[in-house]
């Protein structure tokens, strides 16, 4: 499932189709997604200007003109794809109509946003702006990992005397928005953190450490356009390319990268997902 880099590359891909744009039409091709979609949207996007495009955690989020926010969540293997419309040098062309588009936004400049979802995981709900926040699927969603409200104090005091294992606390998103299995996997090894250990048994000096090394994977991944596992392309159809750099994600039996190491990268199963972390230098 895309995790925060990927949603922020789509985010970023999406904002000269649809900010300050106006919708000229929204296809609405099938009832429902994960879940039902939201009555009459169709009806309810035709016309508007999508005032802003923000992300909170792994969801998009399009204000509209009408007070209203589309939220979007892309599943495992939902695109937007964007087409009908010049960036830099390179032009996309309306590709023909797919199997599996089931939400399509066109806008007055002739730009056009597909969205693509071969599975149904994905979905899209419409709220009102003003409490936006308040929605199901964003309440109780911890501080964004780049964002001032999530620092080195707050980590310590929210990890302090957990018995859960750090890797499961940072999948928490009560705990911290966005963070999934690939990053920190890559984040815990960068600080020499096992994905075993208790959250509450880290010291303080370790726990702070990990606040930096957070925003510098995700800041990475962002730059390299997220990583393409499976499913996952960026807006204009290209893959992301952070996988290139994994220090120890999906890379069972390799040799450790960590200077002067000499172990081997391992695999556990934690509630059902894939760690990958070196024994050796990861205490």
């Amino acid at each position: 499932m895309p995790e925060l880099p990927e949603v922020e590359t789509v985010r970023r891909g999406l904002l000269p189709v649809l900010e300050g744009q106006r919708i000229s039409k929204a296809e609405v091709n099938r009832p429902d997604l994960r879940w039902p979609l939201p009555e009459r949207m169709s009806e309810r996007l035709t016309g508007r200007v999508v005032t802003a495009l923000r992300r909170r955690s792994k969801y998009i989020l399009a204000d509209l003109d009408s007070d209203e926010t589309l939220i979007v969540h892309l599943g495992m293997s939902g695109r937007m794809l964007i087409s009908g419309i010049q960036i830099g040098e390179f032009h996309y062309d309306h590709p023909a109509p797919a199997k599996h588009d089931h939400v399509v936004i066109h806008t007055e400049a002739g730009g056009r946003v597909t969205f693509n979802d071969a599975r149904r995981f994905g979905a899209m709900d419409l709220a009102p702006t003003a409490t936006v926040d308040q929605h199901k699927l964003l309440s109780g969603i911890g501080p964004e990992p780049l964002g001032n409200s999530f620092n080195e104090a707050y980590l310590i005091e929210r990890l302090r005397g957990r018995n859960t294992p750090i890797k499961s606390a940072l999948l928490d998103q009560r705990i911290v928005a966005g963070l999934g299995n690939i990053y920190v996997c890559e984040v815990l090894h960068r600080a020499g953190i096992s994905p075993l250990r208790k959250a509450g048994r880290i010291g303080s000096e370790r726990v702070a450490t990990l606040v930096p090394l957070i925003r510098e994977v995700l800041s990475e991944a962002i730059e390299s356009g997220g990583s393409s596992l499976r499913d996952y392309r960026q807006a204009d159809g290209e893959l992301g390319y952070f996988q290139h750099a994994f220090r120890v994600y999906d890379r069972e039996g390799a040799p450790c990268v960590t200077e002067n190491c000499a172990g081997q990268v391992r695999r556990v199963v934690q509630s059902g997902r894939s760690s990958f972390y070196c024994a050796t230098c990861q205490r």
